[in-house]
Protein backbone atom coordinates (compact mmCIF):
# COMPACT_ATOMS: atom_id res chain seq x y z
CA UNK A 1 0.00 0.00 0.00
CA UNK A 2 1.00 3.65 -0.33
CA UNK A 3 0.74 6.21 2.47
CA UNK A 4 0.20 9.90 1.83
CA UNK A 5 1.86 12.00 4.54
CA UNK A 6 0.51 15.53 4.64
CA UNK A 7 2.95 18.04 6.10
CA UNK A 8 5.68 15.48 5.55
CA UNK A 9 8.41 18.08 5.02
CA UNK A 10 7.87 19.57 8.48
CA UNK A 11 9.86 18.86 11.63
CA UNK A 12 7.69 15.96 12.79
CA UNK A 13 6.47 15.02 9.32
CA UNK A 14 9.95 14.44 7.90
CA UNK A 15 10.79 12.12 10.80
CA UNK A 16 7.58 10.18 10.20
CA UNK A 17 8.18 9.99 6.43
CA UNK A 18 11.73 8.76 6.89
CA UNK A 19 10.76 6.22 9.55
CA UNK A 20 7.98 4.75 7.42
CA UNK A 21 10.01 4.73 4.22
CA UNK A 22 13.00 3.25 6.01
CA UNK A 23 10.79 0.43 7.31
CA UNK A 24 9.74 -0.48 3.77
CA UNK A 25 6.46 1.43 3.51
CA UNK A 26 5.73 3.32 0.28
CA UNK A 27 5.14 6.99 1.07
CA UNK A 28 4.45 10.22 -0.79
CA UNK A 29 4.46 13.66 0.82
CA UNK A 30 2.08 16.56 0.23
CA UNK A 31 3.33 19.82 1.74
CA UNK A 32 2.81 23.48 0.87
CA UNK A 33 6.31 24.24 2.27
CA UNK A 34 4.99 27.19 4.28
CA UNK A 35 6.98 25.83 7.21
CA UNK A 36 8.28 22.57 5.74
CA UNK A 37 11.72 22.17 4.18
CA UNK A 38 12.06 20.07 1.02
CA UNK A 39 15.65 19.17 1.90
CA UNK A 40 14.51 17.20 4.93
CA UNK A 41 13.28 14.45 2.62
CA UNK A 42 15.53 11.97 0.79
CA UNK A 43 15.29 11.78 -2.98
CA UNK A 44 13.41 8.48 -2.94
CA UNK A 45 10.36 10.02 -1.21
CA UNK A 46 8.19 11.89 -3.74
CA UNK A 47 7.29 15.42 -2.64
CA UNK A 48 4.24 17.14 -4.11
CA UNK A 49 4.00 20.83 -3.30
CA UNK A 50 0.40 21.75 -2.68
CA UNK A 51 -2.19 22.86 -0.15
CA UNK A 52 -4.93 20.82 1.47
CA UNK A 53 -7.24 23.70 0.62
CA UNK A 54 -6.72 22.89 -3.07
CA UNK A 55 -9.06 19.96 -3.75
CA UNK A 56 -7.65 19.39 -7.25
CA UNK A 57 -4.15 18.99 -5.81
CA UNK A 58 -5.38 16.55 -3.18
CA UNK A 59 -7.36 14.50 -5.70
CA UNK A 60 -4.35 14.46 -8.01
CA UNK A 61 -1.87 13.10 -5.49
CA UNK A 62 -4.31 10.44 -4.25
CA UNK A 63 -4.94 9.20 -7.79
CA UNK A 64 -1.44 9.52 -9.24
CA UNK A 65 0.22 7.65 -6.38
CA UNK A 66 -2.64 5.18 -5.78
CA UNK A 67 -2.81 6.15 -2.13
CA UNK A 68 -4.42 3.62 0.20
CA UNK A 69 -3.75 5.30 3.57
CA UNK A 70 -3.21 8.82 4.89
CA UNK A 71 -1.11 10.13 7.77
CA UNK A 72 -2.37 13.67 8.31
CA UNK A 73 0.10 15.99 10.04
CA UNK A 74 -0.32 19.27 8.14
CA UNK A 75 -1.74 21.95 10.46
CA UNK A 76 -1.11 25.27 12.10
CA UNK A 77 0.15 24.54 15.60
CA UNK A 78 1.21 27.61 17.61
CA UNK A 79 -1.01 28.01 20.65
CA UNK A 80 -0.47 31.74 21.12
CA UNK A 81 -1.01 32.45 17.45
CA UNK A 82 -4.24 30.47 17.53
CA UNK A 83 -5.57 32.77 20.25
CA UNK A 84 -4.73 35.79 18.10
CA UNK A 85 -5.95 34.26 14.82
CA UNK A 86 -8.75 31.79 15.59
CA UNK A 87 -10.41 32.17 12.18
CA UNK A 88 -7.16 31.22 10.42
CA UNK A 89 -6.70 28.17 12.65
CA UNK A 90 -10.23 26.90 12.18
CA UNK A 91 -10.02 27.51 8.43
CA UNK A 92 -6.68 25.80 7.85
CA UNK A 93 -6.92 23.04 10.44
CA UNK A 94 -10.60 22.11 10.13
CA UNK A 95 -11.55 23.20 6.62
CA UNK A 96 -8.31 21.69 5.31
CA UNK A 97 -9.17 18.43 7.09
CA UNK A 98 -12.68 18.49 5.64
CA UNK A 99 -11.33 18.89 2.09
CA UNK A 100 -8.87 16.03 2.67
CA UNK A 101 -11.45 13.66 4.16
CA UNK A 102 -13.91 14.37 1.36
CA UNK A 103 -11.21 13.49 -1.17
CA UNK A 104 -10.27 10.38 0.81
CA UNK A 105 -13.87 9.14 0.78
CA UNK A 106 -14.21 9.83 -2.95
CA UNK A 107 -10.97 7.95 -3.69
CA UNK A 108 -11.89 4.95 -1.55
CA UNK A 109 -8.90 5.31 0.79
CA UNK A 110 -9.39 2.93 3.70
CA UNK A 111 -7.04 4.13 6.46
CA UNK A 112 -6.61 7.54 8.08
CA UNK A 113 -4.19 8.43 10.88
CA UNK A 114 -4.69 11.88 12.44
CA UNK A 115 -2.06 13.96 14.21
CA UNK A 116 -3.77 15.24 17.35
CA UNK A 117 -2.34 16.76 20.50
CA UNK A 118 -2.39 16.66 24.29
CA UNK A 119 -3.79 20.20 23.92
CA UNK A 120 -7.21 18.54 23.59
CA UNK A 121 -7.13 17.83 27.35
CA UNK A 122 -6.71 21.45 28.45
CA UNK A 123 -5.36 21.60 32.02
CA UNK A 124 -6.71 18.53 33.83
CA UNK A 125 -5.79 18.21 37.50
CA UNK A 126 -4.79 14.54 37.43
CA UNK A 127 -1.62 12.60 38.16
CA UNK A 128 -1.60 10.88 34.77
CA UNK A 129 -3.65 11.83 31.73
CA UNK A 130 -5.37 8.81 30.23
CA UNK A 131 -7.27 8.63 26.98
CA UNK A 132 -10.45 8.70 29.10
CA UNK A 133 -9.54 11.99 30.80
CA UNK A 134 -12.17 14.56 29.74
CA UNK A 135 -11.05 16.66 26.78
CA UNK A 136 -11.60 20.34 27.60
CA UNK A 137 -9.25 22.40 25.39
CA UNK A 138 -8.56 25.99 26.45
CA UNK A 139 -7.33 27.55 23.18
CA UNK A 140 -8.37 27.50 19.51
CA UNK A 141 -5.47 25.20 18.55
CA UNK A 142 -6.64 22.53 21.00
CA UNK A 143 -10.23 23.07 19.91
CA UNK A 144 -9.34 22.43 16.26
CA UNK A 145 -7.54 19.23 17.23
CA UNK A 146 -10.47 17.93 19.26
CA UNK A 147 -12.98 18.85 16.56
CA UNK A 148 -10.64 17.22 14.05
CA UNK A 149 -10.78 13.98 16.03
CA UNK A 150 -14.58 14.11 16.02
CA UNK A 151 -14.64 14.64 12.26
CA UNK A 152 -12.14 11.85 11.58
CA UNK A 153 -14.04 9.35 13.74
CA UNK A 154 -17.43 10.27 12.29
CA UNK A 155 -16.13 9.98 8.73
CA UNK A 156 -14.49 6.66 9.47
CA UNK A 157 -17.65 5.26 11.00
CA UNK A 158 -19.85 6.49 8.14
CA UNK A 159 -17.59 5.22 5.35
CA UNK A 160 -15.86 2.16 6.80
CA UNK A 161 -12.44 3.80 7.15
CA UNK A 162 -10.05 2.57 9.84
CA UNK A 163 -9.00 5.67 11.80
CA UNK A 164 -6.50 6.57 14.47
CA UNK A 165 -5.92 9.74 16.49
CA UNK A 166 -2.51 10.19 18.12
CA UNK A 167 -2.34 12.69 20.97
CA UNK A 168 1.24 13.96 21.18
CA UNK A 169 2.72 15.34 24.37
CA UNK A 170 5.85 17.59 24.22
CA UNK A 171 7.94 16.65 21.18
CA UNK A 172 11.69 17.34 21.17
CA UNK A 173 15.02 16.18 19.77
CA UNK A 174 16.10 15.13 16.29
CA UNK A 175 17.11 11.87 14.62
CA UNK A 176 19.70 13.80 12.54
CA UNK A 177 20.97 17.37 12.87
CA UNK A 178 19.45 18.45 9.55
CA UNK A 179 16.01 17.34 10.77
CA UNK A 180 16.01 19.47 13.92
CA UNK A 181 13.18 21.84 14.77
CA UNK A 182 13.84 25.20 13.08
CA UNK A 183 11.17 27.06 15.05
CA UNK A 184 11.59 28.82 18.40
CA UNK A 185 8.17 27.98 19.81
CA UNK A 186 8.89 24.96 22.04
CA UNK A 187 10.75 25.13 25.31
CA UNK A 188 14.06 23.49 24.36
CA UNK A 189 14.72 25.67 21.27
CA UNK A 190 13.52 28.65 23.32
CA UNK A 191 16.24 27.87 25.86
CA UNK A 192 18.81 27.48 23.08
CA UNK A 193 17.81 30.77 21.49
CA UNK A 194 18.31 32.66 24.75
CA UNK A 195 21.65 31.12 25.72
CA UNK A 196 23.02 31.47 22.20
CA UNK A 197 22.43 35.22 22.49
CA UNK A 198 24.08 35.37 25.91
CA UNK A 199 20.77 35.76 27.72
CA UNK A 200 19.39 33.79 30.62
CA UNK A 201 16.76 31.18 29.76
CA UNK A 202 13.28 32.01 30.99
CA UNK A 203 11.18 29.86 33.31
CA UNK A 204 7.53 30.81 33.57
CA UNK A 205 6.37 30.29 37.13
CA UNK A 206 8.09 28.69 40.12
CA UNK A 207 5.10 28.61 42.46
CA UNK A 208 3.24 25.58 41.12
CA UNK A 209 2.29 22.75 43.52
CA UNK A 210 5.14 20.57 42.21
CA UNK A 211 8.35 19.34 43.91
CA UNK A 212 10.46 22.30 42.72
CA UNK A 213 7.67 24.77 41.98
CA UNK A 214 8.01 24.68 38.19
CA UNK A 215 5.67 23.00 35.72
CA UNK A 216 6.08 19.29 35.04
CA UNK A 217 5.79 17.98 31.49
CA UNK A 218 6.08 14.73 29.54
CA UNK A 219 8.70 14.97 26.76
CA UNK A 220 8.83 12.54 23.83
CA UNK A 221 11.70 12.19 21.36
CA UNK A 222 10.57 12.92 17.81
CA UNK A 223 12.22 9.69 16.59
CA UNK A 224 10.15 7.70 19.10
CA UNK A 225 7.08 9.60 17.94
CA UNK A 226 7.86 8.63 14.34
CA UNK A 227 8.18 4.96 15.35
CA UNK A 228 4.78 5.20 17.04
CA UNK A 229 3.26 6.47 13.78
CA UNK A 230 4.73 3.52 11.93
CA UNK A 231 3.26 1.09 14.47
CA UNK A 232 -0.15 2.78 14.34
CA UNK A 233 -0.20 2.91 10.54
CA UNK A 234 0.59 -0.78 10.34
CA UNK A 235 -2.20 -1.56 12.81
CA UNK A 236 -4.67 0.32 10.61
CA UNK A 237 -3.36 -1.53 7.55
CA UNK A 238 -3.93 -4.87 9.26
CA UNK A 239 -7.48 -4.00 10.34
CA UNK A 240 -9.21 -1.95 7.62
CA UNK A 241 -12.60 -0.67 8.69
CA UNK A 242 -11.93 -1.71 12.29
CA UNK A 243 -13.01 1.54 13.94
CA UNK A 244 -10.96 4.16 15.73
CA UNK A 245 -7.77 3.93 17.77
CA UNK A 246 -7.11 6.97 20.01
CA UNK A 247 -3.78 6.92 21.84
CA UNK A 248 -1.51 9.14 23.91
CA UNK A 249 2.11 9.36 22.77
CA UNK A 250 4.49 10.20 25.58
CA UNK A 251 6.95 8.57 27.96
CA UNK A 252 4.77 8.57 31.06
CA UNK A 253 7.58 10.36 32.90
CA UNK A 254 7.36 13.90 34.24
CA UNK A 255 10.28 16.32 33.99
CA UNK A 256 10.11 19.77 35.59
CA UNK A 257 11.05 22.90 33.70
CA UNK A 258 13.82 23.55 36.24
CA UNK A 259 15.20 20.03 35.72
CA UNK A 260 15.09 20.61 31.98
CA UNK A 261 16.91 23.94 32.32
CA UNK A 262 19.62 22.24 34.41
CA UNK A 263 20.02 19.53 31.78
CA UNK A 264 20.25 22.10 28.97
CA UNK A 265 22.99 23.89 30.93
CA UNK A 266 24.88 20.63 31.42
CA UNK A 267 24.64 19.54 27.76
CA UNK A 268 25.42 22.94 26.23
CA UNK A 269 27.95 24.21 28.76
CA UNK A 270 25.97 27.48 29.06
CA UNK A 271 25.33 27.65 32.78
CA UNK A 272 23.64 31.04 33.14
CA UNK A 273 20.92 30.55 35.78
CA UNK A 274 17.40 30.94 34.40
CA UNK A 275 15.30 33.96 35.22
CA UNK A 276 11.91 33.34 36.76
CA UNK A 277 8.97 35.15 35.21
CA UNK A 278 5.24 35.10 35.89
CA UNK A 279 3.16 32.07 34.99
CA UNK A 280 1.69 32.06 31.52
CA UNK A 281 -2.11 31.86 31.36
CA UNK A 282 -3.34 28.33 30.74
CA UNK A 283 -0.17 26.48 31.72
CA UNK A 284 -0.92 23.38 33.78
CA UNK A 285 1.07 22.53 36.90
CA UNK A 286 1.55 19.00 35.58
CA UNK A 287 0.77 17.21 32.31
CA UNK A 288 2.08 13.66 32.06
CA UNK A 289 0.68 10.93 29.81
CA UNK A 290 -0.53 7.53 30.77
CA UNK A 291 1.09 5.27 28.18
CA UNK A 292 -0.46 1.96 29.18
CA UNK A 293 -2.96 1.87 26.31
CA UNK A 294 -0.45 2.42 23.50
CA UNK A 295 1.85 -0.23 24.97
CA UNK A 296 -1.04 -2.68 25.12
CA UNK A 297 -2.51 -1.86 21.71
CA UNK A 298 0.65 -1.42 19.63
CA UNK A 299 3.40 -2.97 21.73
CA UNK A 300 5.17 0.40 21.52
CA UNK A 301 7.13 2.21 24.21
CA UNK A 302 9.52 5.15 23.99
CA UNK A 303 13.22 4.23 24.14
CA UNK A 304 14.97 7.63 24.27
CA UNK A 305 15.27 9.81 27.37
CA UNK A 306 15.30 13.57 27.87
CA UNK A 307 19.09 13.75 27.71
CA UNK A 308 18.89 12.20 24.22
CA UNK A 309 16.34 14.85 23.26
CA UNK A 310 18.39 17.79 24.54
CA UNK A 311 21.70 16.52 23.12
CA UNK A 312 20.30 15.78 19.66
CA UNK A 313 18.37 19.05 19.57
CA UNK A 314 21.51 21.00 20.54
CA UNK A 315 23.52 19.30 17.81
CA UNK A 316 20.86 20.30 15.30
CA UNK A 317 20.68 23.86 16.66
CA UNK A 318 24.44 24.29 16.31
CA UNK A 319 24.40 22.88 12.77
CA UNK A 320 21.61 25.27 11.73
CA UNK A 321 23.20 28.34 13.31
CA UNK A 322 26.81 27.71 12.37
CA UNK A 323 28.22 30.74 10.50
CA UNK A 324 28.55 30.22 6.76
CA UNK A 325 32.17 29.79 5.58
CA UNK A 326 33.78 32.94 4.22
CA UNK A 327 35.19 32.94 0.68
Amino acid sequence: MTWLITGGAGYIGAHVARAMSGAGERVVVLDDLSTGVAGRLPAEIPLVRGSLLDRDAVDGVLAEHEVTGVVHLAAKKQVGESVEQPLRYYWENLHGLTVLLDAVVAAGVGRFLFSSSAAVYGVPDVELITEETPAVPINPYGETKLAGEWLVRATGKAHGIATGCLRYFNVAGAARPELADTGVFNIIPMFFDRISRGEAPRVFGDDYPTPDGTGVRDYIHVADLADAHLAAARRLAERPGAGDLTLNIGRGVGVSVRELADLVAEVTGHRTPPVIEARRPGDAAKAVASVELIARELGWTATRDVRDMVASAWEGWQAQHRPAPVG
